[in-house]
């Protein structure tokens, strides 16, 4: 069985501008975002992982060189099909001017029709993603490997995994620099842990 750590990026100063980041280059892990990062390595650093792999864009690389750094034979490879949904013209624009657009409702509601506008389908960022975590599946049969990527691309390899209809993937919840766990065998597969950030509620109490 193949055991996959699905982890999101930690946060970045992207978000404070109220935009769309997408695959806009650039979007480093803020102080806050490196440590949650760091979290996470220090938790993962015992597990026995044969593989690290990431989306190409700069807050998942950091985030997977936390890692990284706890397991020094291995080293980050980049993987394409796990990167953001590319959101073509709505890249980098205002979430706010986004949200009153009738075709917001339809990502929110009825993703499997959305084609985003100079970008791609919602199905087929599913599709890619899924396919990329089957190939792995055949390279590591038996290993735990981490993978990191973005939030909307977690949730629609989740949804797909659990049987739900892309449809509904809004409905799961990934929180920056969380580990989701993820088993693929011979038969079906299943949902170890979803959303887990319980490595960082030392942070949060830091701060209060």
């Amino acid at each position: 069985m193949t055991t996959f750590f699905l982890i999101r990026h930690a946060v970045n100063e992207w978000v404070k501008t109220g935009k769309l980041a997408g695959w806009t280059p650039g979007v480093h892990l803020n102080e806050d975002g490196k440590a949650q990062a760091e979290a996470l390595g220090k938790r993962l650093a015992t597990s026995k992982l044969a593989g690290i792999y990431s989306s190409p864009l700069e807050r998942t690389m950091e985030t997977a060189a936390a890692l990284a750094q706890y397991h020094p034979a291995l080293s980050v490879q980049i993987e394409m099909g796990i990167g953001e949904v590319r959101y073509g013209e709505w890249q980098g624009k205002a979430i706010k001017k986004l949200a009153k657009k009738k075709s917001w409702m339809i990502v929110q509601h009825y993703p499997t029709r959305m084609q985003f506008p100079e970008g791609e389908t919602m199905r087929g960022a599913q599709a890619r993603a899924v396919d990329t975590l089957e190939r792995l599946h055949l390279e590591h049969p038996e290993d735990t490997v981490a993978v990191v990527s973005h939030s909307d691309v977690i949730k629609m390899i989740v949804a797909h995994y659990l049987g739900m209809h892309l449809d509904m993937f809004q409905r799961v919840m990934i929180s920056p620099a969380s580990l989701t766990v993820l088993g693929l065998n011979d038969g079906r597969p299943y949902i170890a842990a979803l959303n887990d950030t319980s490595h960082l509620i030392p942070l949060k109490q830091d701060k209060e």
